[in-house]
């Protein structure tokens, strides 16, 4: 699956919590990023060799969606539930390495680290489609080099979004910058599957591996062409025992936050069972709904229409309601859209099909409003010395729980089919609500409802 992975001025006069730490925590969407900012033009113009590289990263990512479990099962003769392992594969490194690599990657230079990362995914995609040219691919081969590429995505994960708020120093534009990228995403799930289709019609699945390397090598190129410099940090002598304080610190801050406690809570029960959902889509979509590889790319695709939307929407929901407010309402219509989607498929055929584009849109749009505004919530709470740690910490709860639920998702999957998978996956995501109203959310939704 995939996957975890934010923003409004809140008045004090309008919104007051009990407590001063959940006010100061409210408060702190307010405060400027105090990482040094480059300066605008050379933040516009690098930011946008940014965002190109990674639009194009994303967009090749999408072709492993539909690539990656056809490949297991077409060319290797592997089973579903095997297919099911390679999301648990790209993932599962975010389980021993996510937290050292927070505290690891505030001492380093962030574009440095996510240039290294490209590079070794485009060397592990590469290396998987001249395999399989040569016939010597074998599934533990295939697991192992997507293994190698997941342990590339923590680090440049935990990089990417610490190295954000040092080209934008104002909220507003760090809202702006999280939701043009978050836009990109949303474009490429919706675009990605639906080019994917017909290239691994025409090419196979192996071909779609081959994109998926070209993109990470144009992302490579957009990262060493980028001019800014992060300002140099303090110096921090590396004593023993220096990277079991700084986990321990990144940890102290985001789970003792009385508004990102709950949001992480909520995120890591929400992605756990939606990974079920999306490791067992493609194959349900082909041997339970029985759709060819190009209409599958179209449902994957359609369905991730809403994305954009909830992501146009996420600023100005956030303006209008407040960010808590706002993160409740977006989680509450993902979880709808989710739950609907076995609901509506199992009608079956044509009917099923459409059934599951039409929840996923629903569901879609409420996530692609929610990320925005819980990153930004981060990046605008956590100190700029914390800023990877306080990130990595996200990435290691929700992108270890991707890991978790493929694993659940292969499974359920051996011992019941794909149609239990999918149920199990949407059902589990209402458990995300109640996680999430409680400490300061439930204290800024409630106290915003009374006045």
């Amino acid at each position: 699956m995939s996957g975890f992975r934010r923003y409004r001025r809140i008045s004090s006069a309008r919104i007051q919590v009990c407590g001063n730490r959940t006010r100061g925590a409210l408060m702190a969407i307010d405060t400027p990023a105090r990482a040094e900012p480059a300066n605008a033009p050379t933040a516009r113009r690098d930011f946008g060799l940014l965002w190109a590289g990674q639009s194009l990263s994303l967009f090749g990512d999408q072709f492993l969606v539909l690539a990656l479990p056809l490949l297991a099962v077409t060319v290797l003769d592997a089973s579903p539930a095997q297919a099911a392992l390679l999301p648990f594969a790209l993932f599962v490194p975010f389980l021993p390495l996510g937290l050292p690599a927070g505290a690891i990657v505030d001492r380093l230079p962030r574009r440095t680290v996510m240039l290294i990362c490209d590079a070794v995914q485009m060397i592990a995609f590469g290396a998987v489609w001249a395999l399989a040219v040569a016939g010597g691919l074998t599934f533990p081969l295939l697991f192992a080099l997507v293994l190698a590429s997941g342990c590339a995505v923590v680090f440049f994960q935990v990089a990417y979004t610490a190295y954000l708020p040092s080209l934008y120093g104002d909220p507003h534009d760090l809202h702006r910058g999280n939701t043009r990228l978050a836009l990109s995403e949303s474009l490429s799930k919706a675009l990605g599957p639906m080019a994917a289709g017909p290239v691994i019609a025409a090419l196979g699945a192996v071909g779609a591996v081959a994109a998926n390397a070209v993109s990470f090598g144009a992302s490579v190129v957009s990262l060493a062409l980028i001019r800014h410099r992060e300002p140099p940090r303090t110096a921090t002598a590396r004593e023993r025992g220096w990277l079991r304080r700084d986990i321990a610190e990144g940890l102290r801050f985001a789970l003792g936050h009385p508004i990102l406690r709950p949001v992480l809570i909520c995120g890591t029960t929400y992605v756990l069972f939606l990974s079920m959902v999306e490791t067992s889509l493609v194959l349900y979509l082909r041997d339970v709904i029985g759709l060819s590889p190009q209409w599958i790319g179209v449902v994957v695709g359609a369905a991730a229409a809403g994305y954009p939307i909830g992501n146009l929407a996420s600023t100005r929901l956030s303006r209008r309601l407040g960010a808590p407010r706002a993160l409740m309402l977006a989680a509450s219509v993902s979880v709808l859209g989710i739950v609907a989607m076995p609901v509506l498929g199992s009608l079956g055929g044509t009917a099923g099909a459409v059934g599951l584009v039409a929840g996923s849109v629903v569901h879609c749009v409420g996530e692609g409003a929610f990320n925005p505004v819980s990153v930004t919530l981060r990046q605008t709470s956590a100190p700029p010395a914390l800023l990877a740690r306080v990130g990595s910490v996200q990435r290691f709860l929700l992108w270890g729980a991707i890991a978790l639920g493929s694993l659940l998702a292969s499974g359920v999957t051996a011992l019941s089919g794909l149609s239990a998978a999918v149920w199990a996956g949407a059902l589990g995501t209402v458990l995300c609500l109640p996680a999430l109203f409680t400490g300061g959310v439930r204290a800024a939704v409630l106290r915003k409802t009374v006045s």
